[in-house]
């Protein structure tokens, strides 16, 4: 990769970075409280999966409003709003004193949460050329497993130390924080006083700063193929990883009687083998970009091989061993990070710049409507077999369908974009036909 005089654009991805460690730390909090607050509030895997339902509603709701917003008022503001909405949320957490108090809180966060990733998009985009997205994509994606790791560490303490309210507000309040910094620090390449010219020159690679790009409309965005190609993706396989992030631990505990007030050793290594997957991930397709193949065969390629590892998780009611499963595990999140990392990727691959928060969002709302609706499968079929005294065939079933997800999504992605075309703009006819 070259190197310039200035090198900006990795500050850029190191605030990504942390911002995103940080949403998926504030979204954990809640799966590692979940045996505490079911005695406190007297829950049901039914109770708890409509609390995770407010969340999922609007996160759905905050993707595609951050998607639109962010395209128009630009990266900058768009995080700064949501990053805001999101940290007085979670640290509202603190004074619920009820199950209808949670949701309405977990509402809240997740209408600010749902701006990070339409807003890391796009600051990738406008920060790195094609070649190199994927890998950029991935190093701050691989956030979400900090943020997964870093919660049962930090957690269990303050739990034990201070009670679950501390927990809330001290996890909340770190957003504040990193407002500081990116407020500071972040500004386009193309207003950037300290980027030198050849780093500018070459995050300027794939669209030249002299040509201006229009913003596609969202009926225009959704009637091409390439948006529906993402939208699938996120559709089908999003959900898998909010079955992770709010199921693994309350799994490992009644299977393996893990002790979710402590810090928990298996929990760290599941999520921390998602951090691999993520970064590897992204370098792996662009590894394959350098070598000469297309973006199709780089991109789809990098997929298939995610999305076959993933497979394996289905294995898991056969695995009577706690390591055996934490091996299983931790190879279906790290292979669910890598798909996620050029997934994203693909958005940026298919769309002009102007669009990318867009269409970011509408696939994200997708995902967060699987994610919304998935949690009622699962929170009505824990109970049925909880209520038989065999939840562990329920959790056997929830594995099957995570393990079969990813390559129906892959398939759905090729049919519609089999060679991977862009987006094509007529910018001398405003009355251009969608391409097909």
């Amino acid at each position: 990769m070259p190197k310039f005089p200035t090198s900006y654009r990795w500050q850029m991805t190191a605030l990504l970075f942390v911002a995103t460690t940080i949403n998926y730390l504030d979204r954990q909090v809640i799966s590692l409280l979940k045996p505490t607050l079911e005695k406190v509030f007297v829950w049901t895997e039914t109770d708890y999966s409509h609390v995770v339902m407010a969340f999922q509603g609007a996160y759905a709701l905050s993707f595609i409003g951050f998607g639109w917003a962010i395209d128009r008022i630009g990266a900058k503001i768009g995080y700064t709003l949501s990053v805001f909405v999101w940290s007085i949320g979670a640290m509202l957490h603190a004074v619920a004193s009820s199950t209808f108090g949670f949701g309405v809180f977990r509402a809240l966060l997740g209408l600010g949460e749902g701006g990070n990733f339409p807003a890391s998009i796009k600051t990738v985009t406008e920060w790195f050329p094609q070649k190199d997205r994927a890998f950029a994509t991935g190093i701050f994606n691989s956030g979400t497993n900090i943020g997964a790791v870093v919660a049962p560490l930090m957690v269990p303490w303050i739990l034990g130390q201070y009670g679950w309210q501390a927990a809330f507000l001290a996890t909340g309040a770190i957003g504040f924080i990193w407002l500081i910094f990116w407020w500071m620090y972040y500004e386009k390449p193309s207003l950037h006083k300290k980027i030198s010219p050849e780093e500018l020159d070459y995050v300027s690679e794939a669209v030249p700063t002299n040509v201006a790009e229009p913003a596609l409309k969202w009926l225009d965005l959704l009637n091409r193929r390439q948006t529906w190609a993402f939208i699938l993706g996120k559709l089908l396989t999003d959900p898998v990883w909010w079955f992770f992030l709010f199921w693994l631990p309350s799994f490992l505990a009644s299977t393996f009687q893990i002790n979710l007030t402590k810090p928990s050793l298996p929990l760290i290594l599941i999520y921390s083998s998602a951090t691999i997957g993520s970064v590897g991930g992204g370098y792996i397709s662009g590894y394959f970009l350098g070598k000469g193949w297309s973006v199709n065969w780089a991109r789809k390629a990098s997929m298939l091989v995610f999305a076959l590892c993933i497979v394996p998780i289905m294995a898991i009611q056969f695995a009577s061993e706690l390591w055996q499963v934490i091996a299983l595990l931790g190879l279906a999140v790290a292979a669910h990070q890598a798909w996620s990392a050029n997934l994203f990727t693909l958005v940026s691959d298919l769309f002009p710049r102007k669009a990318v928060s867009s269409v970011v969002g509408i696939g994200g709302m997708a995902g967060s409507i699987g994610g919304l609706l998935f949690p009622l499968l699962v929170g009505s079929l824990l109970d049925s077999y909880k209520a038989a005294g065999s939840i562990a065939t329920g959790y056997n079933i929830l594995f099957v369908l995570c393990g079969s997800a990813y390559l129906i999504a892959l398939l759905s992605i090729h049919l519609l974009v089999p060679a991977m075309k862009p987006v094509s703009i007529n910018l001398g006819d405003p009355k251009r036909t969608p391409e097909k």
